[in-house]
């Protein structure tokens, strides 16, 4: 009887402690990387882009993680093709030498089961700096389409434009920028 209780027991300790890290691929269909900033104090303009590529590990047992999100920059969509140029030019996204923008987690921090803040680089026209994505909602259920798993998140941040040799027309357009990001990605 000791030997079935000391087995139950360390089976029990050994899949709690070693609970496996699940990878998931970014589903490009919905997920969208989005912008905010003031115009002149008009109005918020609010833009995105179009295609994001990436992938996300999470083991919400022994509450750890990574973050890899590349956004196509020449994406951009204003909704307006002609300003979709104009922010790809040097002044701004620099697309030409620099069409990706990434972000690289260095920590995620649980409570529970749920991711609640993403620490990690963010790298826009060649510059690298740390941010805190702060997760306002995440989900993980069976995609009910798909009959995969799946996970999926709302997070947000903010930056300033000129931390990112982007300053242009500051302070008239705003420096400071809200960037959120809807993702949703599928267990590979």
């Amino acid at each position: 009887m000791k030997k079935i209780v000391i087995a139950a027991a360390l089976a029990t300790f050994v899949s709690g402690s070693f609970a496996a890290a699940e990878t998931y691929a970014i589903d490009p269909a919905h997920t969208a990387p989005r912008f905010e900033y003031s115009h002149f104090g008009f109005s918020n303009q609010l833009h995105r882009f179009d295609k994001t590529s990436g992938k996300i590990v999470i083991d919400r047992a022994a509450k750890t993680g990574t973050v890899d999100v590349v956004i196509d920059a020449k994406s951009v969509n204003t909704g307006f093709p002609v300003f979709n140029e104009h922010i790809q030019g040097d002044d701004f996204f620099a697309t030409a030498a620099h069409p990706t923008i990434t972000f690289k987690s260095t920590a995620v921090k649980f409570e529970g089961d749920k991711p609640v803040t993403v620490d990690g680089n963010l790298t826009i026209k060649g510059v690298t700096r740390p941010v805190t994505l702060t997760v306002t909602t995440f989900q993980a259920m069976p995609h009910p389409m798909l009959k995969k798993d799946a996970i999926g998140a709302n997070a947000v941040t903010k930056i300033k434009r000129s931390d990112f040799n982007m300053g242009k027309y500051a302070p008239y357009v705003s420096d400071d920028v809200t960037l959120s990001i809807g993702v949703e990605a599928i267990k590979e």
